[in-house]
């Protein structure tokens, strides 16, 4: 099975590209022009197909070292007292609307509440 490529000026995923007039298989970034003659003439596709009512799982013990999400230091963890947690809203499990989540971001404590 074949292997992502990936562009060698921009570190961008490479995507199969059809030269009709060269008749070769080609890889080409989408961000930048490069593009490099593909090895193999086969193209995997990997389709995933979600079940109705699946949602997308939040591993709280990664959420306060994600520097992507908001921090506050207007809260404090109720558990260790620390003065810092990381944010997000999310749908809570049979509730609907947004909710506000909580993360303390000491590393040994992970507390998480709900605003």
């Amino acid at each position: 099975m074949s292997t992502m490529k990936f562009c060698r000026e921009c570190n961008n995923i490479l995507y199969p590209k059809e030269d009709r007039e060269n008749k070769v298989l080609l890889y080409a970034c989408r961000n930048c022009d490069h593009q490099e003659v593909s090895d193999s003439n086969c193209v995997y596709r990997n389709v995933v197909d979600h079940a109705a009512g699946e949602f997308t799982q939040v591993l709280f013990e990664d959420v306060a070292s994600d520097p992507t999400l908001p921090r506050t230091k207007s809260v404090r963890c109720a558990s260790c007292g620390h003065g810092e947690a990381v944010f997000f809203q999310a749908a809570a499990r049979g509730e609907e609307g947004m909710t506000l989540f909580f993360v303390c971001c000491n590393p040994n404590c992970g507390h998480r509440w709900r605003d």
